[in-house]
């Protein structure tokens, strides 16, 4: 097999962290693999490392909040990127509300949207969620803030229990 690494070094995509609630639990995680598959209907996928806490919410969850990191939130990114929802409780520490299906807003992450999860597409050590829009956050005023990229966050433990 190739090693992609000279392809994927070159990417710089947006961060995200992405939300669920199942069973009494609610859990969220940083993901960096995530894009809009289809335009009509629209679709979006997400990616989540099956060694997180927050697959495993995710797994049993119906709706997912996916949640845009602008460049000055990188102190959420790494409290959903290096912490653990086996240990610690993130949303102790942050404002949140529950949205469909109790997936949680958290309200300091103002560019975001819920999606009804369609289907699972297994990925390797990561499982894809299709998903459909059913809730987006209000436009904001003026001009988009910066997001929070990929290399701004690379030092972050990756494959963290999230």
């Amino acid at each position: 097999m190739t090693d992609p690494d000279p392809f994927t070094d070159v990417l710089d995509g947006p961060m995200y962290v992405v939300t669920a609630a199942s069973g009494g639990e609610r859990a969220g995680c940083l993901v960096g693999f995530a894009s809009q598959c289809s335009i009509d209907p629209p679709r979006f996928a997400v990616w989540l490392s099956v060694a997180n806490h927050t697959y495993r919410v995710a797994r049993e969850a119906e709706y997912l909040t996916v949640h845009l990191l602008h460049q000055d939130q990188r102190a959420l990114a790494e409290l959903f990127g290096e912490e653990t929802g086996d240990r610690v409780d993130k949303f102790a520490s942050v404002h949140w509300r529950p949205g469909e299906g109790g997936s949680p807003i958290v309200d300091q992450l103002t560019t975001w949207f819920t999606g009804r999860i369609e289907g699972r597409i297994e990925g390797g050590d990561h499982v894809g969620f299709l998903l459909a829009p059913v809730a987006v956050c209000p436009s904001a005023e003026g001009p988009a803030p910066a997001l929070l990229r990929h290399r701004e966050v690379r030092n972050l433990a990756p494959g963290h229990p999230a």
